[in-house]
């Protein structure tokens, strides 16, 4: 029996150099990777009302809301370098850009605290007091 696998490699060197970008999560799969017009085609349209942002995406209305990275963590975009169809292994990805906060989207409910991406941004300080030291 034999047992395969492969690496992926990070590089963050340019990290402090990358540049800042807007960043939408779509409740959607999109088969295209790399950048888009976003601010072009998506942005201008966008309503806000409340804090609750309203766009429609290819006839589907979508809800929305802000949200900032936990402190002291940076969103990363990152890009893979392999060639499409490569057969090699090991991955290396690259910072391509950077974010510090990003807008995500709900098809037909408004956003709440119970949906995971909130939750996700939470656990950061929930791990650090699961992992603190307890005093007796």
């Amino acid at each position: 029996m034999s047992c395969h696998s492969s690496v992926t490699h990070l590089h963050v060197s340019p990290v402090g150099q990358a540049e800042r970008v807007p960043v939408h999560l779509l409740p959607c799969e999109i088969e295209h990777n790399g950048p888009a017009q976003v601010s072009q085609y998506f942005t201008a349209t966008m309503k806000d009302h409340k804090g609750v942002k309203a766009v429609s995406f290819r006839g589907r209305g979508l809800k929305g809301q802000e949200i900032c990275c936990p402190a002291g963590y940076t969103g990363l975009v990152l890009k893979d370098t392999n060639k499409p169809g490569s057969d090699q292994e090991d991955r290396i990805v690259r910072v391509s850009s950077v974010f510090d906060k990003l807008t995500y989207w709900n098809l037909d409910n408004p956003p709440t605290s119970d949906d995971t991406v909130v939750m996700a941004m939470d656990w950061p300080e929930l791990a650090e007091a699961i992992h603190e030291p307890i005093d007796e």
